[in-house]
């Protein structure tokens, strides 16, 4: 009698591990929300409480860093004021009265997380704090950021300073587009000609746990616990993760990143009729489940450059992406498809 038992758990255990498309479970998080997307696409794999609007600490200034960037003034000199010097928080030590580029300001502010700097290249870029505030909360709006208020460019407590995982990683999303923005973010130490010694990132993910790590900001303060915001690249796939009041956020970062990378691959998806294609990311189950549809317009509706129609792809019967079909055979893009996925997505929360 125990040897058949023995023989049938043996035989349950085998078939389990033998099963084809067998998910693994998602990861537990310590964290009060947490999100994990796909940088090209931007498709959630994981969320919890994602769009729960709370206090976001030091990750705030992934904002203030990429507005500096695309202002153009990068290699200006930025005259630091008594304003900036004083700045509560965590500093890159500046001294009132120096000069100092605003280039040198924003790695200041990504690798050592200066709140001092963050003062300083919103008066310099937005005219004063209030300013540079206007431009956060524009921005947040052009990027579809609806759970997103900015009162500052650093990220210290205030009643109404608050965003949500889910727009930080949209945020994220946008400002890994700039290769100003990744370079700095991926700097593991850097030394300003002004300074006497090097800053090095604060961000452990990057430079001390985790060998795929493109880089993040760190935050914490007591009110919002630890928040952090990291990006990692594994066999051409980018991945961000975001939580919020973790205590055990490397731990739940690197957890995040590998459950996506074993389960989700970019997949290139081909409509066999019409030869168009869609690089999204799926699971194994999921590559079975996708599939297309050829929409075709009627001659009044057919839009420039002679597009007669669209593939439709869907997931589970729901739209993941559509590529225009033209008359002549336009020569197609990942950069171009993933554009027009960009576009169905915006503002569109599918997972």
């Amino acid at each position: 009698m125990f040897k058949r038992v023995l023989v049938v758990m043996m035989v349950i255990i085998l078939s389990a591990m033998l099963l084809p498309g067998q998910a693994a479970a998602k990861p537990g998080v310590s964290a009060d929300a947490a999100i994990l997307m796909e940088l090209s696409t931007g498709r959630i794999l994981y969320e919890k409480n994602a769009s729960d609007p709370k206090r976001i600490a030091s990750i705030t200034k992934i904002m203030t860093a990429i507005i500096a960037i695309e202002s153009g003034k990068m290699d200006e000199e930025v005259h630091v004021s008594k304003n900036a010097v004083y700045t509560e928080g965590s500093s890159i030590y500046l001294e009132e009265g120096e000069e100092i580029p605003l280039k040198d300001l924003v790695y200041g502010l990504m690798l050592r997380s200066g709140n001092d700097a963050a003062v300083a290249i919103a008066e310099h870029v937005g005219g004063s704090e209030e300013g540079f505030t206007h431009l956060m909360n524009e921005k947040a709006a052009w990027l579809g950021m609806q759970d997103s208020h900015f009162d500052n460019p650093h990220g210290l407590d205030t009643e109404t300073h608050q965003s949500s995982a889910y727009d930080m990683a949209l945020l994220t999303k946008y400002s890994m587009q700039n290769e100003t923005y990744r370079k700095i973010s991926r700097t593991k130490t850097y030394k300003a000609d002004s300074k006497m010694y090097a800053w090095g990132n604060k961000n452990k993910m990057l430079t001390r746990y985790y060998d795929y790590s493109t880089g993040g900001k760190t935050g914490y303060t007591k009110k919002a616990g630890r928040t952090l915001v990291s990006t990692a690249e594994k066999d051409g796939m980018e991945l961000v993760v975001v939580t919020i009041n973790d205590p055990d956020d490397w731990r739940d970062h690197m957890n995040l990143f590998e459950w996506g990378f074993d389960e989700y691959e970019l997949t290139k998806l081909k409509q066999s009729e019409t030869g168009t294609s869609l690089i999204y990311p799926l699971s194994e189950q999921e590559k079975k489940q996708a599939h297309t549809m050829t929409q075709l317009l009627k001659e009044d509706k057919q839009k420039e450059k002679q597009q007669i129609g669209a593939d439709v792809y869907y997931l589970n019967e729901k739209k993941i992406g559509t590529v225009p079909i033209f008359a002549v055979p336009q020569t197609p893009t990942l950069a171009g498809s993933t554009k027009q996925l960009f576009d169905d997505m915006a503002g569109v929360r599918l997972w």
